[in-house]
C-alpha cells in the first residue's frame, strides 16, 4: 500500500514539475515575443548626367526599406550611441539654411571627414533623433532632413569630390522592449562596396588624388595678389585657359575638381566646383549655383555656375560659358569675359537659378545679385 502511495506521490510531483516548466516556458516565450529589433534603411541616390553645358542632379527622396532581425543581437551594435556633434563649428552658405536636425547630420559628416576617406566608415548619429522618430511620420521627416543635409554638404564642399551620395544610406534601428522604444541612427555604405564615386576604390587612391589637387591648388594660388578682384580674375582665367570642355560626357571625373584640375577636362559642374574650391581657399565668399541656361543656339538646358562676393556685393561668373568651344582655337577677350562678374540686369537674361536640388526637396536661397555688373 505504501509503495502505491509513494508511486502516486512521485507521479504527482513529476506532473507538477512538468506543469511548472511548461508555465515558465510560456511566460518566457511571451516575453521574448515582446522583444523585437528592426532596421529601416533609407538611401539617398544621386544620378548625374550631362550634355553640353548641362547639369542634371537627381538626388531622390529615400525610400524606407524594412529588414527585421530574426533575433536580438548579442553585440552592442543596436544600442544607441551617445554621440554629440554640438561642439563642431560650421559656417557655410547652404549649411546656414538648414533646420537643426539637418545641421546635426551635416556636422556628423564634417566631424568624420577624415574617417570617411575609408569609404566604409560608419558615421554614428546615435539616439539624437529619438524624439523626432517618435512623432507621426518621424522616419519620413528624418529622411527629408538627411536629404537636405547631404545636398548642402555636397554643394558647400567641392573638395569632397570622392563621396557618392547615392551609395550612402541612413539606417534607423528601432529596438522595442515592451512599451519602450529606442532608436539608433547611423550612416554607412549599405550593401555597396564603399560610398566612393566609381573612380575610386580605396583610401590610398583618395588621399593620392587629394594630394595632387592640393599641389595644383598651391601652384595656382602662388599667383595670388591679395587684391580680391585680381584674385577672382586670376582663378577665372586659369580655369578658362587650362580646362577643356568634355563633349563626349564619357570621361572620368568630369563633374568634379579632380577632373578639372588634374585631368584638365570637365563639364560645367567641374568648372563651377573648381572655381568655388579655389575661392574657398582664398577666403572669398562663393557659392555653387545650379539652374538653366539658354545658349547661343537658343537651347535651354540644365547648367551650373557661381556667385562670388566682391566689395560687399554678389556677382555672377560662368567659367564654362567663358570658355566656348572654338573652331579657330582663339577666344576673343570679349567672349572670355562675357560672363565675368555680371549683375542681374545682364546675367538673368540667359541664366535662371534653381535652389531646389531635388524635386519635392528643400528650396535653398541664393545670394541676391547686384543689379549692375562690376
Amino acid at each position: 500500500m505504501k509503495s502505491k502511495i509513494s508511486t502516486i506521490i512521485i507521479v504527482i510531483v513529476i506532473i507538477l514539475i512538468i506543469c511548472v516548466f511548461g508555465l515558465f516556458g510560456v511566460i518566457m516565450w511571451q516575453e521574448l515575443k515582446k522583444l523585437q529589433t528592426s532596421v529601416e534603411v533609407e538611401g539617398v541616390q544621386t544620378e548625374i548626367s550631362e550634355n553640353r553645358n548641362t547639369i542634371d542632379n537627381d538626388i531622390k527622396t529615400p525610400e524606407i526599406i524594412e529588414n527585421p532581425f530574426d533575433q536580438i543581437r548579442d553585440d552592442d551594435q543596436n544600442i544607441p550611441q551617445n554621440v554629440d556633434y554640438s561642439n563642431v563649428s560650421v559656417d557655410k552658405y547652404f549649411y546656414n539654411q538648414l533646420e537643426e536636425p539637418s545641421q546635426t547630420i551635416y556636422k556628423a559628416f564634417e566631424s568624420n571627414r577624415e574617417n570617411m576617406k575609408r569609404g566604409t566608415y560608419r558615421v554614428e548619429l546615435g539616439a539624437a533623433f529619438s524624439s523626432l522618430l517618435n512623432t507621426e511620420n518621424g522616419q519620413d521627416k528624418l529622411g527629408n532632413y538627411y536629404q537636405s543635409a547631404i545636398e548642402a554638404y555636397t554643394y558647400d564642399n567641392p573638395e569632397i569630390f570622392y563621396l557618392s551620395p547615392n551609395k550612402m544610406y541612413l539606417n534607423i534601428e528601432t529596438t522595442t522592449v515592451g512599451n519602450d522604444v529606442t532608436y539608433n541612427v547611423y550612416i554607412d555604405n549599405g550593401n555597396e562596396n564603399n560610398y566612393f564615386i566609381d573612380e575610386f576604390t580605396s583610401k590610398s587612391q583618395v588621399e593620392n588624388a587629394i594630394s595632387r589637387i592640393e599641389q595644383v591648388k598651391d601652384q595656382i594660388l602662388a599667383n595670388r595678389s591679395g587684391n580680391t578682384y585680381d584674385d577672382i580674375k586670376m582663378v577665372h582665367d586659369y580655369l578658362v585657359d587650362n580646362i577643356e570642355y568634355d563633349t563626349t560626357i564619357s570621361k572620368e571625373n568630369i563633374y568634379n575638381v579632380y577632373g578639372a584640375l588634374i585631368n584638365r577636362t570637365a563639364v560645367c559642374e567641374g568648372y563651377a566646383r573648381s572655381f568655388k574650391y579655389l575661392m574657398d581657399e582664398l577666403g572669398i565668399p562663393c557659392t555653387l549655383v545650379i539652374g538653366q541656361g539658354t545658349n547661343t543656339q537658343g537651347q535651354t538646358e540644365n547648367h551650373a555656375w557661381n556667385y562670388v562676393q566682391l566689395n560687399g556685393n554678389w556677382y555672377a561668373i560662368d567659367c564654362t560659358w567663358d570658355d566656348p568651344v572654338s573652331t579657330t582655337g582663339y577666344v576673343s577677350q570679349s567672349s572670355k569675359y562675357r560672363y565675368f562678374l555680371k549683375g542681374s540686369n545682364e546675367f538673368v537674361q540667359d541664366h535662371t537659378a534653381n535652389g531646389q536640388f531635388t524635386e519635392g526637396g528643400k528650396v535653398f536661397n541664393y545670394p541676391t545679385l547686384s543689379v549692375q555688373g562690376y
